[in-house]
């Protein structure tokens, strides 16, 4: 099989059979970047990246269950295969589209992958399970695309701090390409949950972005990072979860000693939808 120009179509599977025989005629290096569908911009980005750091490139298109709690939007999900497909097409080498009868025979699994104590904090915390959700659909399309690379954005930083821990912790043979979060004109991180949003709540929504960036500007200094980050949450114009800086390795909050690199995390509700942005940012002053 030969890497996909603007010329050719891209190959949909729909089994985890017919992946196992579509990698096996891929020569070279193997890019997976895995997605739930709704596929904007950002998603594109992470393609982009895809396509330069390897041969050809699968693209998995599954709205995971294992992922959701009660209450939460697994059915209301966006879902839209062929805008999906036509946005990819000629880009990637392969579009992973299984049911979920596919990728679970039993739902839930027998054995499932635990995300530890990480899993916990921040988004975990509110959504009790996600995260071993999260590892457990990624150990398994890791396994089934058997990728050498895995591409991830960044706007999920603690999504992404997870699986960077999940390949190192478990020896698995794939590196992380993390991507710089794609934004709107406007600044808002895009999301395919943004299209939940009024142009009203877009507005609000901007809330976030703003206070990304006031915490780029405040750092290298910890207290003004951090009373940036207060600031934040004394605004109305969300209903803020938490706007915190965490030590990128362990996601617990800093102290005002905290020297190095810090992850800046947030999270808000906007019109009753979560949104979340992030930033990595250098601390070397008090």
């Amino acid at each position: 099989m030969t890497r996909p120009g603007p010329d050719r179509t891209t190959a949909l599977v729909t089994t985890k059979a017919a992946l196992r025989e579509a990698r096996a005629a891929l020569p070279g290096t193997v890019a997976l970047v895995p997605t739930m569908g709704a596929l904007h911009d950002g998603h594109l980005a992470l393609v982009a990246r895809a396509r330069e750091v390897a041969d050809h490139v699968i693209l998995s298109d599954f709205v995971n269950p294992l992922q959701f709690g009660p209450g939460e939007d697994y059915e209301a999900y966006p879902r839209d295969l062929d805008a999906d497909l036509a946005a990819v097409d000629g880009l990637v080498d392969l579009v992973l589209a299984p049911s979920a009868e596919e990728m679970y025979p039993v739902l839930p699994p027998t054995v499932s992958v635990s995300a530890g104590r990480a899993g916990t904090l921040l988004e975990g915390a509110a959504r009790p399970g996600h995260f071993d959700g999260v590892v457990t659909v990624v150990t398994k399309l890791l396994t089934l695309a058997a990728p050498d690379v895995a591409v991830f954005g960044r706007k999920d930083a603690q999504q992404l701090a997870i699986l960077t821990r999940l390949v190192a912790d478990l020896d698995l043979p794939v590196r992380i390409e993390p991507v710089e979060i794609q934004r709107e004109p406007s600044g808002l991180a895009r999301s395919s949950r943004n299209t939940y949003l009024s142009d009203a709540g877009r507005d609000r929504a901007l809330v976030l972005s703003r206070t990304i960036t006031a915490a780029r500007e405040a750092a290298p200094s910890v207290g003004a990072v951090l009373g940036t980050l207060d600031d934040a949450l004394a605004s109305d114009e969300a209903e803020w979860a938490y706007a915190l800086a965490v030590d990128p390795a362990t996601l617990d909050p800093i102290t005002p000693e905290h020297r190095g690199e810090a992850l800046v995390v947030l999270a808000a509700r906007v019109e009753g939808t979560r949104l979340l942005d992030a930033a990595v940012v250098s601390l070397t002053a008090p």
